[in-house]
């Protein structure tokens, strides 16, 4: 059944259809019937076409790279990247999918290319200077061909570039994975919120998987706080022009986000308040060999449990399932943290393992059947 008969159907019950009018609606929505996309397996062999042939050309470079000369590898890497955009240029007409996966494959090879020519030169190092060739890379290739892929890539480069060049300049400094951190987080919740009625569905499904890494990551570094151990000079703490350089990325990061969904700010800035108040809510405590360490307070796993009750509640608010499931499974993931730091040390060893069976059975059911609410009140608000 095609999806408009369905309301078809509920219309002519409801007599809000006569018979005349449901069969005019028919045949003009048939009328208007559009060919299949592609089938997910032709989508699957172009996927893993792809990975297996960018695979398969990086090996062939790196097994041969000692015996050609700097001049050869120049020519190597260049053609490297003309054969595949030429390859989607000539195909574009014909098979628009297998031309997308060749300029993927050049726009990510591109990056490989420019650490390969500053190899084989000799550049002066400055790491982040390439993350930014890449990232305008990704960009050229958005703004001229604008598909889905090309976008993704310079949604994830852009920021990367800025963060790469943060930390470059604050990686000698006390508290600067805090403050990276920070920015990772609320980048996080942007791209998970940030693009989610977007018709391109590649675009916030590969954005959603990376935000929900992202903020999971972010979150478990911000729990250490702001101790410091290494076997370098101490430089000292984060100086202030470095620290208005990360805010700056922060409230850029809320803007772009904000930009592409006015909604999106709300989940972005209870996000901010979480990563600002973690590092704070922990005990920094001395074992017998002098080494420091860190333990949270419970109020960290409060407010990040908060923190995943908001993002469940705002995903029923925008009848989204796969937010509604990842504050919910955030949730669980916070309390299993909480019993394994705090309460399982603490208990008889089988005690314990009582204790957690008890856990994941009654608080997986108890959480199910939140979750099933949830998804259901989306059902009701969607039909």
């Amino acid at each position: 059944m095609q999806a408009f008969e369905r309301f078809l159907v509920r219309w002519r019950s409801a007599g809000v259809l006569d018979e005349v009018t449901e069969t005019a609606i028919r045949r003009y929505e048939k009328s208007q019937a559009k060919p299949s996309g592609r089938r997910w397996q032709v989508i699957l062999a172009l996927v893993m076409g792809g990975i297996l042939l960018g695979a398969g050309v990086l090996l062939f470079v790196a097994a041969h790279w000692d015996d050609v000369s700097p001049g050869a590898r120049l020519a190597l890497v260049m053609a490297m990247l003309a054969l595949f955009h030429v390859a989607g240029i000539a195909t574009r007409e014909r098979f628009s999918g297998f031309a997308t996966t060749m300029h993927v494959l050049g726009t990510v090879a591109s990056g490989a290319a420019i650490a390969l020519v500053g190899q084989i030169f000799n550049m002066q190092e400055h790491w982040p200077a390439a993350v930014m060739l890449w990232a305008i890379c990704a960009a050229a290739g958005w703004w001229l061909l604008g598909d889905e892929f090309q976008q993704t890539l310079a949604l994830l480069l852009v920021p990367a570039w800025l963060l790469c060049e943060l930390a470059d300049q604050a990686s000698f400094y006390n508290g600067a994975s805090v403050f990276l951190c920070r920015i990772i987080a609320v980048l996080g919740v942007v791209y998970l919120t940030a693009f989610l009625h977007s018709r391109r569905r590649v675009v916030y499904g590969i954005l959603f998987a990376v935000g929900c890494v992202l903020l999971i990551v972010s979150t478990g570094i911000l729990s250490e706080g702001w101790i410091w151990s290494g076997y370098v000079h101490d430089w000292g703490f984060v100086p202030l022009s470095l620290r208005l350089w990360g805010y700056a990325i922060l409230l850029l990061v809320l803007g772009c986000g904000w930009r592409a969904n006015r909604k999106s700010l709300l989940p972005g800035v209870v996000v901010a308040v979480m990563a600002f108040a973690v590092p704070w809510l922990n005990v920094v405590t001395t074992d017998n060999s002098g080494w420091r360490h860190t333990e949270p307070r419970v109020a960290m796993y409060a407010v990040v449990a908060a923190a995943c009750v908001f993002l469940a509640w705002w995903g029923v608010r925008e009848a989204s399932r796969g937010i509604v499931n990842y504050g919910i499974a955030a949730f669980a993931l916070t309390v299993v943290w909480f019993y394994f730091s705090d309460i399982m040390g603490k208990l008889d060893r089988s005690l314990g393992l009582i204790v957690l069976g008890v856990l994941f059975l009654a608080g997986g059911w108890a959480l199910e059947k939140a979750r099933r609410r949830m998804v259901a009140s989306i059902s009701e608000v969607s039909a």
